[in-house]
């Protein structure tokens, strides 16, 4: 579960050295295997910042960039589709106690902070 900006960092230092791979390749000096690994090292980590979500959230959370609930979950309102389930566990990062929540049809999930 990494923040914003430092997916933006981590997404600029892979393209860093995409680029830089690329340079290497374009002058010809470099050793071919260290060119070839920074790019595949800079793709790497730009596709990771990319695709890379919060724990607990949603694909539809992500996407409207709505603020994290408590413990990383889902905050607010609860589609009816999702019911309670009895699976409750103990969030290691934040150390509170979190709810699945699933839509039965589906077995999409949703995870949200007990208070």
């Amino acid at each position: 579960m990494l923040h914003q900006s430092i997916r933006v960092l981590a997404f600029v230092f892979g393209l860093l050295m995409f680029i830089g791979g690329l340079a290497g390749i374009g002058a010809g000096g470099a050793e071919v295997p260290s060119v070839v690994f920074a790019i595949a090292i800079g793709a790497a980590v730009m596709i990771a910042a990319v695709l890379q979500r919060s724990g607990y959230r949603s694909e539809a959370a992500e996407r409207s960039h709505v603020l994290p609930g408590p413990g990383g979950g889902e905050d607010g309102y609860v589609e009816p589709r999702f019911a309670p389930t009895d699976e409750v566990f103990l969030d290691p990062t934040s150390q509170l106690l979190m709810r699945v929540y699933e839509d039965r049809r589906t077995g999409e999930r949703r995870y949200r902070a007990e208070h």
